[in-house]
Order: C-alpha cells, then sequence, then structure tokens
C-alpha cells in the first residue's frame, strides 16, 4: 500500500479539475527547474520517477522538450504512458513518437539515446496491468476517455 501522502496526490490526481490544471502548470514547472539544475531534478519526479524526453515534431521535425512521469522498468528501459492526465486527445508527444521513434531521454542528469515502440496486443496488457499497479490514477485516466490510452516502451539505443 502507498504511503499517506503518495495515496493522497494519486486521489488529487484523478480528479477533473486537476486534469484541467495539471497540463498548465505542471510541464512549464518542470522544464524549468530541469534547466536550472542541469538536469539532475524534475519537482514531478518526487513523487514519480520521470524523464524528459525530446524528440522532433511529428509534423515540423523541431526537437520538443517534453517532461513526463515514467515506470523505469530495468536493463535500459522506461514505459510512458500517453494518458494526457485523462483529458480526450492523445498527447502530442505520442505522435512524435509514432512519426518518430529514435528519441532522447534525460535520466537522472544523464542524457540516453532511445527507440521508442507502441505496444499493442498482450504485450500493451502486460504493461497497462503493470502501470496500474505502478499508479493506481491511470485507471481514472482511461474510464474518462474513449480512446485507448497509448504506451510506449523506450529502450536504449
Amino acid at each position: 500500500m502507498a504511503p499517506p501522502g503518495i495515496r493522497l496526490v494519486q486521489k488529487v490526481s484523478s480528479t477533473r479539475a486537476f486534469a484541467r490544471l495539471a497540463p498548465h502548470v505542471i510541464p512549464p514547472l518542470d522544464r524549468a527547474v530541469h534547466r536550472l539544475t542541469g538536469g539532475k531534478v524534475l519537482l514531478s519526479a518526487q513523487m514519480l520517477p520521470g524523464v524528459v524526453l525530446t524528440a522532433r515534431g511529428a509534423r515540423s521535425g523541431l526537437r520538443r522538450r517534453t517532461p513526463l512521469a515514467c515506470m523505469p522498468e530495468g536493463e535500459g528501459r522506461w514505459l510512458l504512458v500517453g494518458s494526457n492526465f485523462g483529458r480526450t486527445g492523445h498527447p502530442a508527444w505520442t505522435a512524435n513518437l509514432l512519426a518518430h521513434p529514435d528519441a532522447e531521454i534525460s535520466w537522472h542528469g544523464c542524457d540516453i539515446p532511445v527507440t521508442a515502440r507502441l505496444l499493442t496486443g498482450e504485450e500493451r496488457e502486460a504493461a497497462w496491468r503493470a502501470a496500474l499497479r505502478f499508479w493506481p490514477p491511470y485507471a481514472t485516466y482511461q474510464a474518462r476517455v474513449e480512446r485507448e490510452i497509448r504506451l510506449f516502451r523506450l529502450e536504449r539505443r
């Protein structure tokens, strides 16, 4: 069972108000703190492990930096959940990875080249179960939207 502080954050993060507010507050704060600390700190990573994903834009081809929660899987692998805080559309970073799977993450202050792969079928189902154990609010996010939340596995190149 999660500690009380984590349970409170999970409860708050499952609300619609959080879904409306968080995307406008958390990523800009994370980007600023990450930049100021030379890639060593993400505020949101105080509750969940996090990376800063650098991927080329799907249409523009420009480098886009996005702070994201992640689920480390060990051995140079990470799971990313395209929950978009339970909002209707897929987050832009998922389209970027579909168009340009070779990307980079900043993980604990280290820049790591990765390749992203969209998970499907049984592999996705197993990863989804693991993600729900890791962060139960993902179930609330999925229940709120008609789309299937995209899951990506990043592997070190």
